[in-house]
């Protein structure tokens, strides 16, 4: 056999894996799922989430009081659980940035069995909010659409908030100046009621 013959095969070879892979979706995950490692559950749920729309968060895991080592992780939706605002009385006080978390419940826990493996052993499919058709190039393109427009309004708002604040100022400038105005007037008034009385 020669070498161009040999390219060609794994060529071919190499395009027929690619196209089987292509047209392939990954199948969602199931109790009793096994795995060979933690990272090896996390990209598939990783894979998995891209599919479906939305982001892994690593959540919470328990380790072993034997060796310390990892023996469960639960892989959530990113929009998992609520954000609770902590504030701290030292620091201070920045603008808050707006929270994703919604309290979805979508998640994969996994343990390790007694061989090492890793098991699915409990698997939530169901989002409290819409999956996002992440794969699909004019989503992307959606995406910074709006994101510019988000950006956009964002800087009109905060152009007219400071008009705001501007016009507020003058309308107490000019309220302080009208009280000192009609604060010197009833003053002449009153001394030309006087002066005429006296008269």
């Amino acid at each position: 056999m020669d070498l161009e013959a040999v390219a060609e095969t794994v060529e071919n070879c190499t395009d027929k894996i690619s196209a089987a892979f292509e047209g392939s979706s990954i199948v969602e995950p199931n109790v009793g799922m096994e795995f060979d490692s933690e990272e090896a559950a996390k990209n598939f749920y990783d894979e998995y989430a891209r599919q479906e729309g939305f982001v892994v968060r690593l959540d919470r895991c328990h380790r072993s009081e034997v060796d310390n080592r990892i023996i469960s992780r639960r892989f959530s939706c990113n929009k998992q659980g609520f954000h609770v605002r902590v504030r701290n009385k030292t620091k201070p006080v920045h603008k808050p940035r707006t929270s994703i978390r919604e309290g979805c419940e979508a998640m994969m826990l996994v343990k390790v069995n007694k061989c090492g493996k890793w098991v699915v052993t409990k698997f939530v499919k169901e989002h409290s909010h819409l999956l996002n058709a992440s794969g699909s190039p004019s989503y992307s393109k959606m995406i910074e659409s709006k994101d510019r427009i988000i950006q956009q309004l964002t800087k009109e708002l905060e152009y007219r908030d400071r008009l705001c604040q501007q016009y507020r100022r003058q309308l107490f400038s000019l309220l302080e100046t009208v009280e000192e105005q009609t604060e010197s007037l009833s003053k002449n008034v009153e001394l030309v009621v006087n002066n005429i009385k006296n008269l």
